[in-house]
């Protein structure tokens, strides 16, 4: 069957259950036998927006579009391409197994069916840092926003403070249940995808500098030598743009029929969001007056600077609220997938404070204390910027990397349970493709992962040029150091290793064997 067209047939696993038999991994639920607490209370496109929003084409083109083009030069759009293509190999690969298991909490629950308990939980711990550390990157991010918004010099102090402000209202969003985060996530991704569309065909049609030729002109940032390690390091801009679509899954228990639905949003994050993503890199891109002036550092802002330029005071100030509703959406969505993740470990008893962790509000079905854990830590790590800037930048830097991180680990643990025998039993399957798609996702994630970590600065003390590993290290030996302390992953019967077969039944109920 080739990728992108659904099978029908076959068991998936209920949340809190598992539906199939042990060919297909079978086996006691998440809880014994206990239901799911969540209502299905998202539909289908509410799922695919806050999957989209989580993506966010317009924060993170904005964030990264001046450090990019800096450091690369116009063809840097072509790092949305290379990184959508490799993340959608792994979007098929993650549709296949939350078709199977579509449990709250995306890839914990998934690592813990695919493989078992160790490698869930350090794929959960390395997951959830990483969710919690991009909370807090994507409010800081929104300050500067905020300030030229509203009409004030945007500082340490001032920007810490709107950072805690966003979070806190999306923790409010979050609290009022699943409805209110559909109604959120439709408003945001409408918000966004208009916003980007009108914006970039208002910069064409009016602020065009250029022709579409300089997509392929360096504008000298290879210098004499190669081109291509300086694309890769301006490639940040694509990795960081496609990661998102797997939120879609972390609400697996808030959707009818998620073995079809979610991992159709799944792709058409993909589809949708990276269009949109390099759409208004590309209206950006051919708008800019003086490329060397921004590769040169001269203009450190010229997403600001296009924008005041094209659309005067007046217009950009509304662009700025625009693109504030795309950075508290995406807040939303990254809260509300840090929140369920955070219940899942609870519920599975894998982490300390689980009794208080795990509680559920049966008037707004959502994990009230999971998601205040969810705001209060990026509020903690937000004020750390208050004793020194340059320690929130490199605590951020670790998200990229923890978020590659998990996601291979799944990809890994998908392929290994393949090669064991398992057999994909969920309404989308890609069949015969299946391994070759799996295998070609974690040679692009291990791609990514190096290319992410790599120092490109040997200038620089070497504790900064190596400080995404460092952050990457620390989070890791945190978490091996928790896992072997508490045993925590051991304490729950949730079913672990379930997606590979029971050789020894099998064997038992073979014939003549």
């Amino acid at each position: 069957m080739a990728p992108g067209l659904p099978q029908t047939g076959g068991a998936a696993e209920e949340p809190g259950g598992h539906g199939g038999n042990s060919e297909h991994g079978g086996g006691a639920g998440a809880a014994g036998a206990e239901k799911s607490e969540f209502r299905k209370d998202m539909g289908p496109w509410a799922n695919f927006a806050l999957g989209f929003t989580y993506l966010s084409p317009v924060v993170s083109t904005y964030t990264l579009f001046g450090t990019a083009l800096a450091t690369g030069g116009p063809p840097m759009i072509w790092a949305f391409l290379m990184a959508g293509a490799g993340q959608f190999l792994v979007t098929l690969v993650f549709g296949e197994v939350v078709a199977q298991f579509p449990i709250a909490g995306g890839v914990y629950p998934w690592a813990r069916r695919l493989w078992g308990k160790r490698w869930a939980w350090m794929t959960g711990w390395m997951y959830m840092w990483a969710l919690l550390v991009t909370i807090t990157s994507v409010a800081y991010g929104a300050g500067p926003y905020i300030a030229i918004l509203i009409g004030f010099r945007p500082t340490v102090h001032t920007t810490v403070l709107c950072t805690i402000v966003l979070i806190f209202i999306a923790a409010l969003v979050n609290w009022a249940g699943t409805k209110a985060l559909s109604m959120a996530a439709i408003i945001g991704f409408s918000a966004e995808l208009i916003g980007a569309l009108i914006v970039g065909v208002y910069l064409l049609s009016t602020h065009r500098e250029h022709g579409i030729g300089v997509i392929v002109d360096d504008f000298g940032t290879s210098g004499n030598g190669s081109y291509t390690p300086v694309f890769l390091a301006a490639a940040i801009i694509g990795f960081y743009q496609y990661y998102g679509f797997e939120a879609c899954g972390d609400t697996a228990e808030e959707v009818n029929h998620p073995g079809r639905i979610i991992p159709r949003a799944m792709r058409r994050t993909i589809y949708v969001g990276g269009a949109a993503a390099t759409f208004t890199c590309l209206s950006l891109l051919l708008s800019v007056t003086d490329y060397r002036a921004v590769i040169s550092g001269k203009d450190t802002d010229p997403v600001v600077r296009v924008l005041f330029d094209a659309l005067g005071e007046a217009g950009a100030r509304l662009v700025m609220a625009v693109v504030l509703i795309s950075f508290l959406s995406c807040t939303i969505s990254l809260q509300a997938a840090a929140g369920r993740l955070i219940y899942s470990y609870a519920r599975d008893e894998m982490i300390v404070g689980h009794q208080l962790l795990r509680r559920f509000s049966k008037a707004r079905a959502v994990p009230e204390f999971a998601l205040l854990l969810a705001a209060v830590v990026p509020a903690l790590i937000a004020l750390g910027s208050l004793f020194s800037e340059d320690a929130l930048t490199k605590i951020v830097s670790f998200a990229i990397l923890g978020i590659y991180t998990s996601f291979q680990m799944v990809v890994l643990a998908s392929l290994r349970a393949r090669l064991k025998g398992w057999q994909p039993a969920g309404e989308f399957r890609m069949g015969r493709w299946g391994l070759p798609v799996n295998v070609a996702a974690l040679a692009y994630g291990i791609f990514a992962i190096v290319n992410i970590s790599w120092a490109r600065t040997p200038e620089a003390p070497w504790y900064d040029n190596w400080i995404v590993l460092l952050c990457g290290g620390v989070v890791l030996l945190v978490g091996l150091l928790y896992m072997f302390t508490t045993h925590h992953y051991g304490r729950s019967d949730a079913p672990a290793g379930s997606a590979i077969p029971d050789r020894a039944t099998a064997d038992r109920a073979a014939p003549n064997s």
